[in-house]
């Protein structure tokens, strides 16, 4: 048995299937199969149930999986480990982030991070809030930037930002030529959200039903860009973080207006896990956004 074997066995976990599997360790379906195989004579018992035309673990099968995982994370965060020996800003990083946020976070960051730390190679790996925290707690990724929510708890998080949030609404709209408004006009309102799975639409609608408002719930959008494009076509309105907008306040259909009284915000992190001999690193590239993007967000 070798790290390798228990990195196909986990691939194949994660697929479920054999081609997708092998595709992810770069190697053949017939070279996974066999290490499988392989690995079960080695253990003398059997992982998967091969009279079923799906991939199905046994329970021996899934105690080990659970196992592997840890085995994994523990060679990773020695191979961090070893990293320090060198420049603490060099090497490969996994970095998850979330739709709402890398899409219009990275193009500010991304050039900033490679100026200030060039010999550090970046992966990035965009997801929804609970897949990030399953990947950041097995292995997968580095670290993730993210609204801080209660799924995050368990990890130390970095604070990069507080992002404001802004009301759009249809160029037509009665609103729409109003500079501020504040979060009590939105009582008996009825506004546009994304779909399940998204942090966003939980903090959003945290702040519309302490205002009085409603969600609408004919329509659930599966990105910011189509909740933009709703508005724009004049079917609801909706929050969207700031740095999704515009600098003009009217563009394309759409008018943007700030909200006070509360304004609604939420706060961006950099969470890693704790323990991680990496921690300098993250500080460094958490300060360097945090630095960066308040000096933005106040301009």
């Amino acid at each position: 048995m070798n790290i390798r074997d228990l990195e196909y066995l986990v691939a194949l976990s994660e697929h479920l299937h054999f081609r997708k599997a092998a595709e992810a360790c770069f190697v053949s379906q017939p070279t996974l199969s066999a290490q499988i195989r392989k690995l079960e004579d080695e253990l003398g018992v059997s992982l998967l149930e091969r009279t079923s035309r799906r991939v199905l673990f046994t329970d021996a099968g899934l105690k080990l999986v659970e196992q592997a995982q840890k085995v994994l994370l523990e060679v990773k965060i020695l191979s961090e480990l070893a990293s320090q020996q060198g420049d603490s800003m060099a090497g490969p990083l996994h970095v998850g982030f979330i739709p709402t946020v890398g899409p219009y976070l990275l193009p500010k960051v991304i050039p900033l991070l490679k100026e200030a730390f060039p010999q550090l190679e970046l992966f990035l790996h965009e997801a929804q809030t609970h897949q990030l925290v399953e990947q950041l707690e097995t292995g997968k990724l580095d670290c993730i930037i993210l609204a801080a929510v209660k799924e995050t708890e368990a990890f130390v998080e970095l604070p990069l930002y507080d992002e404001p949030m802004v009301l759009a609404v249809p160029e037509q709209h009665d609103w729409a030529k109003q500079p501020e408004l504040s979060m009590l006009a939105l009582n008996g309102e009825t506004l546009l959200m994304l779909g399940d799975g998204h942090c966003l639409r939980d903090q959003a609608m945290g702040f519309c039903f302490a205002a009085g408002a409603n969600e609408d719930g004919s329509f659930k959008a599966t990105s910011l860009e189509t909740l933009r494009n709703m508005v724009a076509a004049g079917s609801g309105i909706t929050l969207l973080p700031k740095l999704a907008t515009p600098k003009e306040t009217v563009r394309d259909g759409v008018s943007y207006i700030k909200l006070n009284e509360p304004e609604p915000t939420r706060l961006i992190t950099l969470a890693y896990r704790p323990g991680s001999p990496l921690r300098g690193r993250y500080e460094k590239i958490a300060q360097s956004i945090n630095t960066h993007m308040c000096a933005l967000l106040q301009a």
